[in-house]
């Protein structure tokens, strides 16, 4: 029996490009924000690249908390459908084309997500990762660190937990019917 000959690694890699590219795309938050992200192998790192617009406090200049939260909240959830689409990337039974066409993979909900702000956002660029620390078919445990610039300075982190989509499954034995019956 003959083993398929492995695929170049530029082929790899712009697969996994597009298919990041794809899933980012497909939450137009994320573009709102500005957010991008960099990939190295299956590790991801958010970056926020600094806009006048993300500042909340003109007069320290501090970035907005809510704005800091989302960036958090944002990475943990592409962290947990990257780390659930790895798979089916890998195998090919997924593609990036599929995945701009719009058949993007449902994304985790987010059931409750705590916030440390550990000092001021500063009015440059931020970055984080995010940990999966646990998850399931049902559920998942997520911590996320935001620095500047310095990766050991902290200017931020969270811990959240999300549900887990489950199958995609259509019919009409999973839609419930008007009224709760």
């Amino acid at each position: 029996m003959t083993r398929p000959k492995p695929e170049p690694v530029q082929v790899v890699k712009a697969r996994r490009d597009g298919a990041l590219r794809a899933l980012v795309a497909g939450v137009p938050y994320i573009g709102f924000l500005g957010i991008e992200f960099e990939r190295r192998g299956d590790e991801l790192t958010a970056v926020l690249p600094y806009d006048a617009k993300l500042i909340g406090n003109p007069m320290l200049p501090a970035l907005h908390g809510g704005v800091t939260a989302a960036f958090l909240e944002v990475t943990a959830i592409v962290e947990l459908a990257w780390a659930s689409l790895w798979e089916d990337l890998e195998k090919g039974r997924l593609t990036p084309d599929a995945l701009a066409a719009g058949h993007l993979p449902r994304l985790p909900k987010t059931i409750d997500f705590t916030v440390d702000y550990l000092r001021s956002g500063l009015p440059r660029d931020a970055y984080a990762r995010a940990r999966i620390n646990r998850s399931g078919r049902r559920y998942a445990s997520v911590h996320v660190e935001a620095w500047q610039d310095n990766r050991a300075r902290l200017f931020a982190q969270a811990t959240g937990h999300f549900l887990m989509p489950g199958p995609d499954v259509s019919g009409p034995e999973t839609v419930p019917e008007p009224g709760g019956k």
